[in-house]
C-alpha cells in the first residue's frame, strides 16, 4: 500500500529536494504540496493524504500550528515535522501538538524515508543524534523537580504574535481571525506583559527566536 503524503514548507527548493527523496520510494508518493501552514490545512482536507510531513517555520500559520488544527479535524492523519531547528523545547510542543516524529533537515536524506515509515507504524520517531540528549535533559528536570518545559503563551497568543511579527496591523489581523481589533490589541497587551517586552520590535525578535518566522 502507497503511503499518501502532504508536503508543506514554504522554500521551494526544499520541497522539491524533499519530493525527490520520498517519491524515490515505491511505498511513498508526494500527492499534495503546500507553502504555509493555512494551505497545509486546507489541502490536507481537499485532498485527505495518510502522512503530512510539515516544516516549522512557515508563514500565516507555523507547522506546529497546522499539526495542532490537523490533529483536530483529522485524527488519524499522521504528522512528521521537518525542521532546522536542534532544539528540545520545539521537540515538546511538537509531540503535544500530535506529531508522531521530529527529523532536521540537515540529515532529512538519511532520516525521512525510516520516519515516515516508523509514523505509518503508529511509532515515535526522534533523530538518533538527540535521544541521549533529551533523557539526560529529562532526568535532569525530573531530579530538580521541574519536568517539561511550559509554553509561555496560548495557542491563541502564538497566533496574533506570528501575525504581528509578519508586520500585519491589528485590522488586519482581526479580519484573518475573524476577531475584533480590541481583541487582537487585548491579546497583544497581554503578551507584551506576559513576556516582559516593550514594543512590536521586541515581538518580532521573540517570534524569531521561538521559530514563529525566519530571520
Amino acid at each position: 500500500m502507497t503511503v499518501r503524503i502532504l508536503l508543506a514548507d514554504d522554500h521551494a527548493l526544499v520541497r522539491r529536494g524533499v519530493r525527490l527523496i520520498l517519491d524515490n520510494e515505491p511505498d511513498l508518493t508526494v500527492v499534495a504540496e503546500a507553502g504555509d501552514g493555512a494551505e497545509a490545512v486546507t489541502r490536507a482536507r481537499a485532498d485527505r493524504p495518510d502522512l503530512a510531513i510539515l516544516d516549522i517555520a512557515m508563514p500565516r500559520m507555523t507547522g506546529l500550528q497546522a499539526a495542532r488544527e490537523l490533529s483536530r479535524l483529522m485524527p488519524d492523519l499522521r504528522i512528521l515535522i521537518l525542521t532546522m531547528y536542534d532544539n528540545e523545547q520545539y521537540f515538546f510542543e511538537a509531540l503535544k501538538a500530535g506529531a508522531s516524529g521530529y527529523v532536521l533537515k540537515s540529515v532529512a536524506d538519511r532520516d525521512l524515508v525510516e520516519a515516515c515509515r516508523a509514523a505509518m507504524r503508529g511509532e515515535p520517531f526522534l533523530y538518533p543524534g538527540a535521544v541521549n540528549s533529551l533523557v539526560r535533559d529529562y532526568l535532569n528536570r525530573a531530579r530538580a523537580g521541574t519536568g517539561i518545559p511550559a509554553r509561555a503563551i496560548t495557542d491563541r497568543e502564538e497566533e496574533i504574535l506570528k501575525l504581528v511579527a509578519e508586520g500585519h496591523s491589528s485590522k488586519e489581523i482581526a479580519d484573518l481571525l475573524v476577531i475584533s481589533v480590541k481583541t487582537v490589541e487585548r491579546h497583544r497587551a497581554n503578551l507584551l506583559q506576559k513576556l516582559g517586552l516593550k514594543d512590536r520590535l521586541e515581538l518580532t525578535r521573540y517570534a524569531i527566536r521561538a521559530g514563529l518566522i525566519e530571520p
